[in-house]
C-alpha cells in the first residue's frame, strides 16, 4: 500500500476523519519539535541573535529564526493536505506562505524596510486575493450589506490580509503571548470549520496550532533552548490565520456555524471577537500614538503586553492573561448569538472593545504610579 498514493490517503481520510486530525495536529508538533533545536544550533554557530535594544522585552541575545521550522512545516503538511485533493487553494496559499517568509527571514537576518515588507505583504496578499475561494464578495446583511462590488471586493480581502498579517506580528512582543494567542485562534477555527462541515481548513487550523504548541516549549525556556518567532514566523503565522478568516467569511450562508439559528451577517462580529487581542492592541496603538502625532507605525511601548509587564506581570502571567481575554469574549459572543439580534450583537462587540480601552487605561495609569514608586 503506497501511503502517498492520492486513493490511499482519502481513503484514510473518509473513514477515520477525527483520527486523521489529530494525526496532522500530532505530526505538526512533533515535526515542529524536531526541527527547532536543529535551527537553535545553526543560529548559534553562526552568531544569528536577536540583539536586545531600549524597548525590547529580553535581556538577552537570543535566536530569532523559529519561523524556519514553522515554514518548513507548514510546507510539508499543505503538500500533505494538496494530495487530498479536498481543495486547490492551497497551492496559492503555499506561494503567499513562500513569499512572507522570504521577507521575513530576511528582516530576522539584516532588518528589512517598512518598504520592502510592505510590498512583500501585498505580493503575499495577491495569491489569495485572486484566489477563486476566496473573494469576498458579499456581507449577507452586515451593516445592510450584502453584495459587494467585484473591484471593491479584492480591495477589501487584501486589506483585510495586510492587516491581520501586521496585527499578528504586532502582538509578538513577549514571549508565549503571539503563541497563546494563535492557538485560541486556531482552536476556534477548528471548531467553526468542523461544525460548518469544512474539513481542509479544519486540518489547517490544527496543524498551525500544533505548530504554535510545540513552539511554546522552546519560546519558554530560559536556557540554551530558548528561541522566538521572529519575523519569518509571525508573517506567516498571521497570514495564515488571515486566509482562515477570509475562508470563514466567504462561505455560502447555507451552512451554519453556530447551530441553526446562526446568522451570516454576524460572521464579521464573529471574526471581531475570534481576533479580538490583535485586532484591539493594534486599533489601541495606532489611536495613541495619533493622538500624541506620531506616526501609526512609529515604534514604542504602549501596547498592551508592555503595560502588563510594568505592572509587574511576568511574560507568561501576562501571556495568559490576555490569551484568557480573547477566550472569554469568544465565549461571551457564542452564547449570545442565537440570543440577540445583528444590531444588539454590534452593541455587545463595540461594547466589549470599550471596556477593553478603559480597562488598559486605567491599568497604564497604575503602571506610571507603580513606576513613579520604584523610580522614588
Amino acid at each position: 500500500m503506497n501511503l502517498l498514493d492520492h486513493e490511499v490517503i482519502l481513503e484514510l481520510f473518509r473513514a477515520y476523519y477525527l483520527l486523521f486530525v489529530v494525526c496532522i495536529f500530532l505530526g505538526a508538533f512533533a515535526l515542529t519539535f524536531f526541527l527547532i533545536p536543529k535551527v537553535l544550533w545553526v543560529s548559534k554557530e553562526k552568531n544569528l541573535m536577536a540583539e536586545v535594544i531600549g524597548r525590547s522585552a529580553h535581556s538577552t541575545e537570543t535566536p530569532s529564526f523559529g519561523g524556519v521550522a514553522f515554514y518548513i512545516t507548514l510546507i510539508m503538511v499543505l503538500a500533505l493536505l494538496q494530495s487530498l485533493r479536498l481543495n486547490y487553494v492551497g497551492s496559492h496559499l503555499i506561494g503567499a506562505i513562500t513569499i512572507l517568509f522570504m521577507v521575513g527571514l530576511k528582516d530576522d537576518l539584516v532588518i528589512s524596510t517598512a518598504r520592502v515588507k510592505f510590498f512583500g505583504q501585498i505580493a503575499a496578499a495577491c495569491f489569495l486575493v485572486f484566489s477563486p475561494e476566496m473573494h469576498l464578495s458579499s456581507l449577507y446583511g452586515f451593516l445592510g450589506i450584502y453584495e459587494i462590488p467585484w473591484i471593491l471586493c479584492f480591495f477589501l480581502t487584501g486589506f483585510l490580509i495586510i492587516a491581520l498579517i501586521n496585527a499578528y506580528n504586532l502582538i509578538d512582543g513577549i514571549d508565549g503571548l503571539a503563541a497563546l494567542v494563535g492557538i485560541v485562534i486556531c482552536t476556534a477555527y477548528s471548531a467553526v470549520f468542523y461544525i460548518s462541515k469544512n474539513p481542509y481548513f479544519v486540518l489547517i487550523s490544527v496543524s498551525l496550532g500544533g505548530i504554535l504548541c510545540a513552539f511554546l516549549r522552546f519560546n519558554y525556556s530560559r536556557g540554551q533552548r530558548k528561541i522566538f518567532m521572529g519575523d519569518s514566523g509571525s508573517l506567516i503565522v498571521g497570514l495564515v490565520l488571515a486566509f482562515l478568516t477570509i475562508k470563514l467569511l466567504v462561505m455560502t450562508p447555507t451552512l451554519p456555524l453556530i447551530g441553526n439559528e446562526f446568522s451570516p451577517s454576524n460572521r464579521p462580529l464573529f471574526v471581531a471577537c475570534i481576533l479580538f487581542i490583535p485586532v484591539f492592541d493594534t486599533l489601541r496603538v495606532i489611536l495613541l500614538r495619533l493622538l500624541k502625532g506620531d506616526s501609526p507605525f512609529s515604534a514604542d511601548r504602549e501596547h498592551s503586553h508592555h503595560i502588563l509587564l510594568d505592572l509587574g506581570l511576568s511574560h507568561k502571567k501576562a501571556g495568559f492573561f490576555l490569551a484568557s481575554l480573547n477566550i472569554l469574549v469568544i465565549s461571551i459572543f457564542w452564547f449570545f448569538s442565537n440570543l440577540l439580534s445583528n444590531l444588539w450583537l454590534s452593541f455587545l462587540v463595540v461594547a466589549m472593545y470599550g471596556a477593553m480601552f478603559l480597562m488598559f487605561y486605567l491599568f497604564k495609569k497604575k503602571s506610571l504610579v507603580v513606576w513613579k514608586e520604584v523610580k522614588g
